[in-house]
């Protein structure tokens, strides 16, 4: 018998298609606090916390006034507002996906650097939480992706070794955080996502539908 796998999911993207709705609540932040950012650097703070992005900029804008827990937590109280009104819907066969994989077996966890409190909800709003072993956010984590610690830690608490763990991502901060840990990566091209370079990645696909259990 084969050693036993694991399918690892990041959330923003690849689950649900929540990008635009995180650039037009990070507007709103920025309008609101009157910070300065150049947009043209979105993508790259793709995949990584909004803590990080706004820690960033207060200290670019010098505004040592402003508490920095205060803004994040304004960011991500605007995103789940939204996210209850209805405005992110899962992406195309992704729901499918996860039940495709459970169904062959394989255990799957959630490695996510989305809010707690977002992650929770969209395992309870898209009925999806029963099927992960695991579901972990970034945002209790001291550091987030390209950082590889919530990979290794998904991976730990199951119980499976590094390289038979498969990541799905859709970022290339996400990609260099699972190939730090020594897994391996599927990169989903996500046209919301930005400009990402995705060739870390061992494969990259499309659609959801591309991904088999037999092929992992």
């Amino acid at each position: 018998m084969g050693a036993k796998k694991l399918f690892i999911f990041d959330m923003d993207g690849v689950i649900i298609d929540s990008e635009p709705i995180h650039i037009r609540v990070k507007r709103d932040t920025f309008a609101h606090f009157g910070l300065h950012f150049d947009e043209k650097r979105f993508s790259r703070y793709m995949g990584r916390t909004s803590r990080e992005l706004f820690g960033d900029l207060l200290r670019e804008n010098g505004r040592s006034d402003l508490d920095l827990d205060i803004v994040v937590r304004y960011k991500h109280e605007r995103y789940l507002a939204a996210f209850e009104r209805g405005e992110v819907a899962p992406i195309e066969g992704a729901v499918d996906l996860i039940h495709r994989l459970h169904a062959a077996g394989l255990p799957l966890a959630l490695a996510t650097s989305s809010w707690e409190r977002v992650m929770e909800t969209v395992l309870d709003r898209f009925a999806i939480r029963r099927f992960f072993a695991s579901a972990i956010s970034g945002s209790t984590l001291p550091a987030s992706k390209p950082d590889p610690a919530i990979y290794r830690m998904s991976a730990e608490r199951l119980g499976i070794a590094p390289k038979d763990c498969m990541v799905l991502e859709d970022t290339a901060a996400g990609i260099m955080a699972a190939k730090r840990a020594g897994m391996r990566v599927i990169a989903y091209r996500n046209p919301n996502s930005g400009v990402q370079d995705l060739t870390g990645a061992d494969r990259i696909v499309g659609r959801m539908a591309d991904i088999r259990a037999e092929d992992l």
